[in-house]
């Protein structure tokens, strides 16, 4: 298991972040990433994921974020400020991790060494 942290990301294009996940996982590491992807960033990750699907070989991905956090505070909504706060994000292969139980807090999920 690799912790990410939000800073090696942030030096990292949306193809590399993209391309450094999908190497990875494909490695059977699991990833827990501080800072979560973009929802643009999380639609390529599985459109590109899907492209390396094999029958026999690499299952997948799971992917589990915590909800994101917008900022409500009558000082926010007054200036409009947009500050979503991204929250971690746990990403490994679909054979492995499975996500048993998640909500705004907490995700609970069990890895197997199963290939």
């Amino acid at each position: 298991m690799d912790l990410i942290s939000e800073h090696r990301l942030s030096e990292m294009t949306p193809v590399e972040k993209v391309r450094f996940i999908i190497d990875e996982v494909k490695e059977g590491k699991i990833l827990v990433l501080e800072k979560g992807l973009s929802p643009e960033e999380e639609a390529s990750l599985i459109e590109m994921t899907m492209t390396f699907i094999e029958p026999d070989g690499f299952s997948g991905i799971e992917m589990e974020s915590y909800p994101s956090e917008v900022d409500t505070s009558f000082l926010g909504k007054i200036l409009k400020k947009n500050s979503t706060k991204s929250r971690l994000t746990v990403i490994g292969p679909a054979d492995q991790l499975k996500t048993l139980k998640k909500d705004r807090n907490m995700i609970s999920a069990l890895v197997s060494n199963q290939k």
